[in-house]
């Protein structure tokens, strides 16, 4: 049976990586104490077991794969990419840029002294860095080197081997790090940084303006209400539905009127309508305003065809000018954003804390509750509405791989070194193009955010599911030599970063320090550390310094995939 296994592997060795994808991720969800492999992690140590048996796959079905890994994750990130490269998040995008560049001095310097191999570095600054791209883009630019065939597959196969062993304390020592030690650095306990984070979130909310109020919580869960209006709220003449929603405003509720009932006859309600004692109001808005104002409303009722219009939620591309770069308290002043809740904003996948001055950034969705009607009054003016679909344009995807890696091929020789950007890096800054293109004209280019994740996860761990197949034979044998050393490298390669990502953001930089934990934890390429600085503030506030830095250093650290490589061979 086990022969018959053995032989079946190698024959088909498509079966091989489904069977190493299906052990892998089940291996790095597994939680010990809180602490997990992850999925990447578990994927190559599963190919590299397998991979045992001598299995042979051809290389071009990596590169395939590597690449829709490449252009997807480009796509995604490029309107916050070129957001960032503007005024606004220029200092953020800058911050990032320094770190991960300080990053790569620390990787050539450290590997310098040790004096490990081209292969061996690669993979240190991508373990340490937790970025796996650099394990294709090396993989690539390695097999560009003017060197014989046998030492292009002996340092490609070192990369998983430093890999494997940098990867966890770069994921989780960093994550301990930016949440322990660094509101100590940043504030001087992590109790005295909380306060802070409060009080930025209190500037946030705009508690000291009146009119505002405490927009905190108003875009938070959406619910609609039927209430019979009292005397109290309407007096003896009535009061239209603009001064009844002004009232509500300034009794610090966000509340709309939106449809009447009266004397039995169900009624609209523009802003001029009055409401008078007796009707039956339909009142949408904050959950908490809408249950709380029973006193202030009159008595709650169950009118179930009063409460029968169509609300939905949609999620909204924001691309308008008039739009970006503006609190969200004007934007939903707009009259078409009237009877329009927002319940979140999300920023390149991350939720982004929802207060009255948070700043709308271009390619940012945001999630609106309203009436249909109300709804496509209030999209045109924001951006476009996310498509819903789940076909994707293939055309637009295709074009765009092809086009990057035609561009990527291109070499520009320094003296006498070829230097290009290889196929996986074209495919990454065609990504970024085409994401933002897509953004400043969604009538084509639509990559459902489901696919764009399918093909994200399924490109990057078939490709290191096919690294970890195809570099088993070299991995005991190069963490048998290495492997104490490789891992106190990659513990300094991933700490001494974070540290000057510290001292940037507080002396050069002067980042409010919750937003500077959140750059750095970007800086790192790994949404992790934002977690467990997030964590640790109980606050959302990082994430809005997590977002540009992220982008860049996505940028930066998979062309440094290149970059070592070259500076290790000219060595």
């Amino acid at each position: 049976m086990l022969t018959w296994l053995i032989e079946t592997l190698q024959k088909y060795p498509e079966i091989a990586v489904m069977l190493t994808l299906l052990i892998g991720f089940l291996l790095g969800k597994v939680r010990i104490r809180g602490f997990t492999l992850g999925t990447v992690t578990g994927v190559l140590l599963v190919g590299i077991v397998i991979g045992g048996i001598h299995i042979q796959i051809p290389g071009a079905a990596k590169s395939i794969f590597f690449l829709l890994f490449l252009f997807c994750t480009g796509y995604s990130i490029g309107p916050q990419f070129f957001q960032g490269l503007k005024k606004d998040g220029l200092p953020i995008a800058a911050f990032s840029f320094i770190v991960c560049c300080s990053s790569l001095f620390f990787c050539w310097a450290i590997a310098s002294v040790l004096q490990f191999d081209t292969g061996t570095t690669a993979g240190l600054m991508s373990g340490a860095n937790t970025c796996s791209a650099i394990i294709g883009v090396a993989s690539n630019t390695i097999n560009e080197l003017d060197i014989s065939m046998a030492d292009k597959e002996r340092l490609v196969n070192q990369i998983p081997v430093a890999y494997a062993v940098t990867y966890i304390f770069g994921t989780a020592g960093t994550s301990w790090f930016l949440s322990v030690i660094g509101p100590w650095f940043m504030s001087g306990s992590r109790e005295k940084l909380i306060e802070e984070t409060r009080k930025l979130e209190a500037t946030l909310t705009d508690a000291n303006a009146e009119d505002d109020g405490d927009i905190k919580n108003a875009y938070d869960h959406v619910a609609f209400r039927a209430y019979l209006v009292n005397n109290e709220l309407v007096g003896d003449e009535g009061k239209s539905v603009a001064e009844l929603e002004a009232f509500f405003r300034r009794k610090k509720r966000v509340l709309y009127v939106l449809r009447v009932r009266r004397e039995g006859e169900m009624m609209e309600t523009p802003q001029d309508f009055v409401v008078r004692q007796g009707d039956i109001i339909a009142v949408g808005g904050q959950r908490s305003a809408a249950i709380a104002s029973g006193d202030m409303l009159g008595k709650e009722v169950a009118d179930a065809d009063l409460l029968t219009f169509p609300v939905q939620a949609i999620n909204v591309v924001i691309s308008k000018n008039t739009a970006i770069n503006k609190p969200i308290k004007l934007l939903v002043r707009q009259p078409q954003l009237h009877g329009i809740s927002v319940r979140k904003i999300t920023r390149a996948g991350i939720e982004i804390p929802l207060e009255a001055n948070t700043i709308v950034q271009k390619g940012d969705v945001a999630e609106l509750v309203g009436i249909q009607e109300e709804l496509d009054l209030a999209v045109p003016i924001l951006g476009f509405k996310e498509r819903t679909g789940v076909e994707t344009d293939i055309p637009y995807l295709a074009g765009g791989i092809a086009l990057g890696a035609l561009v990527g091929v291109m070499s520009v020789r320094f003296g006498n070194v070829p230097v290009e950007l290889s196929t996986s890096g074209g495919a990454l800054l065609a990504g970024l193009f085409f994401g933002w293109l897509r953004s400043v004209n969604p009538r084509f280019g639509y990559i459902p955010p489901a696919s764009q994740w399918v093909l994200t996860k399924l490109g990057l761990h078939v490709f290191i599911a096919i690294v970890g197949l195809t570099a088993s034979e070299g991995f005991l044998q190069g963490l048998k030599q290495e492997g104490l050393t490789l891992f106190l490298a990659g513990l300094v390669l991933s700490l001494l970063p974070m540290v000057v990502a510290l001292f940037l953001s507080k002396y050069v930089f002067k980042f409010h320090p919750a937003i500077g934990l959140g750059a750095c934890a970007g800086a790192h390429d790994e949404s992790a550390p934002l977690l467990a600085v997030q964590d640790a503030l109980n606050s959302k506030v990082p994430a809005l310094g997590y977002t540009v830095a992220y982008a860049v250093a996505n940028i930066t650290l998979t062309t440094s995939g290149v970059i070592i490589v070259l500076l290790m061979h000219k060595g």
